[in-house]
């Protein structure tokens, strides 16, 4: 466990270190964030800045599934920010169609292509065809370990079964 925990603080480190040194990095690893909700809130503050007449408590977050790898990512976004190192817990991933489906047999955890997040002014609508999927920092989720949610798409005749499956996202499998 010495090793995964070095190699953890190494990546953070190396996170922050491009970060300070070479800019802000074109895709950003949400594990690495001792507080991954200050990242969004103010990934919030900054799109809100950008629009006038926008009110930050009217601002929400939505997500927009990507087909990318972190290392596909060549430029930053326009708004908002790509996200990676997410793993689905209960839901395999279909990347050729971007929805949630079935896990294939004794895969217990399900690595998520990269995410954008962004803000906007108004509350997304949900069609029946999205799951609103929490992240949660570790596998023990809590209240503590919460972040925030994602829309992911599905094909189920209603997001019920990803639900009672408990479906979640995880930034840390270990």
């Amino acid at each position: 466990k010495a090793v995964v925990s070095t190699q953890s603080t190494g990546e953070r480190n190396s996170q922050f270190h491009t970060w300070c040194f070479s800019g802000r990095p074109h895709v950003f690893w949400m594990t690495g964030f001792f507080n991954p909700q200050g990242f969004l809130t103010a990934m919030r503050q900054e799109v809100t800045r950008g629009h006038k007449g926008w009110a930050l408590d009217q601002v929400v977050l939505n997500n927009e599934m990507t087909k990318y790898t972190k290392d596909d990512i060549t430029s930053p976004p326009p708004e908002g920010g790509f996200v990676h190192g997410l793993y689905l817990d209960g839901a395999g991933w279909d990347r050729r169609n971007s929805r949630l489906v079935e896990p294939p047999p004794k895969v217990l955890f399900t690595p998520l292509p990269v995410v954008r997040i962004f803000a906007e002014n108004t509350t997304p609508v949900n069609d029946g065809k999205v799951y609103e999927c929490p992240i949660y920092k570790k596998p023990r989720r809590t209240d503590l370990t919460y972040i925030a949610s994602v829309n992911l798409r599905h094909g189920a005749v209603n997001e019920e079964k990803w639900v009672m499956r408990g479906v979640a996202l995880l930034c840390d499998i270990k």
